[in-house]
């Protein structure tokens, strides 16, 4: 999704970029707007006006998230909320515990309702003839009366348990994690597909939402509801299709991918004997040790840089000295987020005890599922046959 969105500034350290989704919205609200009537300047006012009760609402969530004790690293604005990434592995897998996903959702809807009803509020006391109870509710002809449904529709209609919406996850977090038969089921041999098979049907939830949302739209003579509708039933089918594959990665344990047949450098070794020995290897990065014990990593690249700029030296001198480790049942899940959440992450050793049993790069990460996917088909085939 992030290569489909565009960068709009920075908020206390949180890049904020907007999804060309958003974009694509304004282009065809302008282009049926101007069939209908609309002008440009009150078409481009109501997209403004979404764009606002986004920010009210993920203001307060980051507000929520703050409070909770998440750190964020960047926001990404969609038509129906927004999608946060953290800046640690804590604060990512802190996100989606039952508990924090609840309260997160009931800040965004209550923040959305709550202004809703507050601007309704102010608009009724200073101007006692406008009619917010006149249809349609959100239409350029009347952007009064339009933000204060805007606000309460995202609020209501993300307070639904529904995938691809915030309380969506929630929803999904509280069966596999929180309910019974979800986390305990796994653990004691029953089908992983119980899992997916929530996620799926909260996608066929969100699916019906979004039928009724272009219904409503086209019944009310609303473009507004009808392309809320598209982009719903868009999302939910995305992540219906992804569920089964999530899961699937979710079941995959380390020892399934790891590399078993790898090299080590030690610690004392030279640059220049370090790279003679790497020569002889596809291996990009390698295990680091003292003896028996884990000190580092270190990557080909490393070694040639350091040889280049400040001639030849002693491997501990340009080491990796800080990286995640892991164990042989851990899932592959909990390793990419490792990787991608440790700085300068190159290797995540595989431990039983203090011995390495193998290694995990992001390179033969990708080639190891892979061929893990493919033997996986073909012993499938072949049971069946």
């Amino acid at each position: 999704m992030r290569a489909w969105s565009f960068p709009i500034g920075r908020v206390f350290g949180v890049e904020v970029r907007i999804h060309a989704f958003f974009l694509l919205l304004l282009a065809m609200a302008v282009v049926f707007g101007a069939a209908a009537g609309s002008s440009t300047a009150r078409v481009l006012g109501l997209w403004l006006l979404l764009l606002m009760a986004v920010a009210v609402r993920e203001i307060v969530r980051g507000i929520a998230g703050v409070y909770l004790g998440l750190e964020m690293r960047g926001l990404l604005l969609l038509p129906t909320g927004g999608v946060t990434t953290y800046a640690s592995l804590d604060s990512a897998e802190r996100a989606v515990t039952p508990e924090v996903e609840r309260k997160l959702t009931a800040a965004g809807s209550l923040a959305n309702i709550g202004f809703g009803v507050l601007m309704g509020g102010m608009i009724l006391a200073s101007a006692p003839g406008v009619d917010l109870m006149a249809r349609p509710w959100i239409a350029p002809s009347h952007l009064l009366r339009g933000m204060v449904w805007l606000n309460i529709l995202l609020g209501v209609v993300n307070a639904l348990p529904v995938v691809p919406l915030s309380s969506g996850g929630a929803a999904r977090t509280r069966y596999v994690k929180g309910a019974p038969g979800g986390r305990d089921r796994r653990q004691s041999g029953a089908p992983a597909a119980i899992s997916g098979f929530s996620r799926v049907l909260g996608s066929g939830v969100g699916q019906w939402l979004a039928v009724g949302l272009v219904l409503a739209g086209l019944l009310m003579a609303n473009l507004w509801l009808v392309i809320l509708g598209a982009f719903v039933l868009l999302g939910s089918r995305m992540d219906g299709a992804g569920a089964m594959a999530h899961e699937e990665a979710d079941q995959v344990r380390m020892r399934d991918i790891m590399l078993t047949q790898f090299s080590t450098l030690s610690a004392s070794d030279t640059l220049e004997d370090a790279l003679q020995r790497a020569v002889h290897t596809m291996q990009d990065v390698f295990p680091v040790v003292r003896g028996a014990t884990l000190v580092g990593s270190v990557s080909k690249q490393n070694l040639l840089e350091a040889l280049a700029a400040s001639g030849n030296s002693y491997v501990q001198g340009v080491m990796t000295r800080s990286f995640p480790t892991a164990q042989p049942d851990d899932s592959l899940v909990k390793t990419l987020r490792r990787i991608m959440g440790e700085q300068g992450a190159q290797l995540v050793p595989v431990m039983e005890g203090e011995r390495i049993v193998g290694i995990v790069t992001p390179q033969n990460l990708s080639q190891s599922m892979g061929l893990l996917s493919q033997s996986r088909r073909v012993i499938q085939a072949n049971e069946d046959e």
